[in-house]
């Protein structure tokens, strides 16, 4: 059927939409969250449908301004409309759910489906769920990634790329890669790196960077950086670079998940379709990280290594400590402050520097610009020399920032509240877990200047009235809610507190 376009103010990001009248609705045997390809040249795509009675008279299909882009569809224009029925790869995901191993077409079939748009948010939940629950075999994951990677871009480069990478789940292990990132490329080394959004943490490196200057970035825009500057520091969202794993990362933020699968998947992806071959992983391992005992390191590393040489990449992994957050900033502007601050100082807090540097190292020693155990002394000399800082300003240049920002000038939340030590003690546990749900919900990362402040750590003795840490948000009904959601979850615990009275009234 033909239908005529009206464009409509709105943004549903990844997840394709259009509106029409419920009488044409009605006419045509359409319900809504049916499935409809929309046509305009020799362009089209796959959207949800929803219905209504006023907002667009008969005749007309609503396009959302984002979808209205992609098809290259002005007001007035003549659409053409399909409705499609249920795709085959919902059968896979079925049969994935069940614990049936599914061969690489099935899962090639999954991925384009994602991709065109023929699944909705319940067929994507049901895949990840499956993943998070049956978990995937090393065939199965090998698929998986390779189409992930052939459904997308992909960027090359005349020279070996080199790039270094975090599964998160620390709050503020963000701001690593912004002083590892400008170590590596001081060493004329090529890292265009790039990032994901956060999904279940406070920040991403991409929202910390975004603090700093620009992150989505064209492919052009980044072949021309790296050629400048050997570093950049990008949203790999914008690139279509494996973009079903940018569409899986909006479910899987929702749902609170991050299956170890899917999460290979996604860096290995991302990684491959920028042409690295040469990558170091980072596992945070700690109470309260995404891994919490040595064993589980062990195996996410393994997982990772078999999948890179599959893919032809020379990886090293690092385990690294996350039993509490790295540094003591929490929440993109607060990092970014932080990141600045060490970089210009040429100190900082000891789990940030010789985290940032400790990768670093590694990277060199995969470069060969280092041996065995000693690129860690390499990347200090970067670091010590100041030619971290004068790299990161560079790229903070060359994405279209301001390179002499100063750490004053970057704006935090202007409301905030302190939590004090109600006696003298010793820290006994910083929760990260808390501290996450804390930020996240004074708006981090979403709201740049939202987050937290940590005044102390495991092991430190604190007099009553020393600050235990500082909340920051953009708005006082934020702030109000993560007060709320400290005093239950009380994410600093002190020696001798009471943690509970029961009953409570």
């Amino acid at each position: 059927m033909i239908m005529t376009a009206k464009i409509l103010d709105m943004d549903t990001g990844k997840f394709r939409t259009v509106l029409i009248n419920v009488s044409d609705a009605v006419k045509r045997y359409v319900k809504p969250y049916d499935r409809v390809r929309v046509t305009f040249g020799n362009r089209s795509r796959t959207a949800a449908v929803f219905v209504s009675e006023t907002v667009i008279p008969p005749g007309f299909i609503g396009l959302p301004k984002t979808l209205a882009d992609e098809l290259k569809v002005h007001e007035g224009d003549k659409v053409g409309i399909k409705i499609i029925t249920q795709p085959l790869s919902v059968k896979y995901i079925l049969k994935k759910l069940n614990g049936v191993k599914l061969s690489p077409e099935e899962i090639r079939a999954i991925i384009k489906d994602v991709v065109d748009g023929n699944l909705g948010d319940v067929e994507m939940a049901a895949f990840l769920l499956s993943e998070y629950f049956t978990g995937m075999s090393p065939d199965e994951l090998e698929s998986l990634i390779r189409a992930m990677v052939d459904t997308g871009s992909k960027i090359e480069f005349e020279e070996p790329v080199y790039d270094e990478h975090s599964i998160g789940g620390v709050p503020g292990n963000s701001k690593v890669a912004l002083i590892a990132v400008p170590t590596i490329a001081a060493a004329d080394l090529l890292i265009p790196k790039t990032s994901s959004r956060a999904i279940i943490s406070p920040a991403g490196t991409a929202d910390t960077m975004e603090v700093f200057a620009k992150v989505d970035l064209t492919p052009m825009e980044i072949k021309e950086i790296a050629s400048k500057t050997k570093g950049v520091l990008a949203w790999g969202g914008a690139l279509d670079l494996a973009p079903a794993d940018d569409i899986f990362i909006h479910v899987e933020h929702r749902l609170m998940i991050d299956p170890p699968s899917q999460m290979v998947a996604s860096i290995l992806s991302k990684k491959l379709a920028m042409s690295v071959s040469y990558l170091v992983i980072d596992i945070p391992v700690g109470k309260g990280a995404k891994v919490e005992t040595m064993d589980e390191a062990e195996r996410m590393a393994s997982l990772f290594l078999e999948q890179a040489n599959r893919l032809g990449i020379k990886a090293k992994c690092a385990i690294t400590y996350g039993g509490q957050p790295v540094g003591y900033s929490i929440g993109p502007a607060l990092e970014a402050k932080e990141a600045l601050e060490t970089m210009i100082n040429r100190k900082g807090p000891g789990s940030l520097v010789e985290k940032a540097l400790g990768i670093a190292g590694l990277v060199f020693e995969l470069a060969g610009k280092a041996r065995k155990g000693e690129g860690i002394e390499a990347a200090k000399q970067i670091f010590y020399s100041g030619r971290t800082y004068e790299k990161f300003k560079e790229i903070i240049e060359a994405q279209g920032g301001t390179p002499d920002v100063r750490p004053e000038e970057l704006p935090v939340g202007n409301k905030s509240i302190t939590f004090d030590a109600p006696i003298d003690a010793y820290v006994t546990h910083v929760d990260n877990v808390a501290l996450t749900l804390i930020a996240r919900t004074a708006g981090a990362p979403l709201d740049k200047g939202a987050g937290i402040k940590i005044h102390v750590k495991a092991g430190d003795k604190v007099k009553k009235g020393d600050p235990l840490y500082t909340i920051y948000a953009e708005s006082s009904t934020k702030l109000s809610q993560a007060y709320s959601l400290s005093l239950k979850l009380k994410p600093i615990t002190l020696e001798g507190m009471i943690l509970k009275a029961i009953p409570e009234f």
